[in-house]
């Protein structure tokens, strides 16, 4: 079976797209340091579908590269704390979205872990696979096909998943939209 160009796979409408993301590659080269992540944790945001979504009231200063091209990384600061990281998906201009929540590190563990100040738990929640891969709001807005953050081909075939209500929302809770390996 051939692979569906990335970005084909990435215009498609955002819960067809965001399972199969499980498995694609992240990988980032800052300071000298390269890091990358296998996929395994996803969530789905259906723009004006979904009372969840940043776009469903409409375009924000904060949500504007969800109305961009698909493979558009947006970045966001979520509770003052954390930055949160998304694959833009679907039609240019149709703002959905899809949250990458976990990670398995493959490359530049030890980066990975110097980012994150600790050894354990690197890259197992939004929060911190986007502090381990080092990524912020510099990087909002920029392409993940050419851009300094790569979203890359899976190097083994997909693998089975599970699809679950969503986690940290008080609206449309019960959407299956979080898709995680099993």
């Amino acid at each position: 079976m051939q692979e569906q160009p990335l970005n084909e796979l990435l215009s498609e409408y955002v819960t067809d797209v965001a399972p199969q993301l499980l498995g694609y590659r992240v990988r980032t080269g800052f300071g000298g340091a390269e890091t990358e992540v296998i996929i395994s944790e996803v969530e789905a945001y259906a723009s004006h579908e979904d009372p969840a979504s940043h776009s469903f009231s409409g375009p924000t200063p904060r949500n504007q590269p969800m109305y961009g091209e698909p493979g558009t990384l947006y970045v966001y600061l979520n509770y003052g704390i954390h930055f949160l990281m998304n694959v833009v998906v679907g039609p240019p201009g149709t703002p959905h979205a899809v949250l990458l929540r976990g990670g398995t590190p493959t490359v530049g563990l030890n980066t990975m872990q110097a980012r994150r100040g600790r050894s354990t738990d690197t890259a197992n929640g939004p929060g911190k696979l986007t502090q381990a891969l080092g990524v912020t709001l510099t990087h909002n807005a920029t392409s993940l096909l050419d851009g300094p953050v790569r979203l890359l081909s899976p190097l083994s075939p997909a693998r089975p998943y599970v699809a679950t209500k969503r986690i940290g929302i008080s609206k449309a809770t019960n959407f299956l939209w979080r898709y995680t390996t099993s």
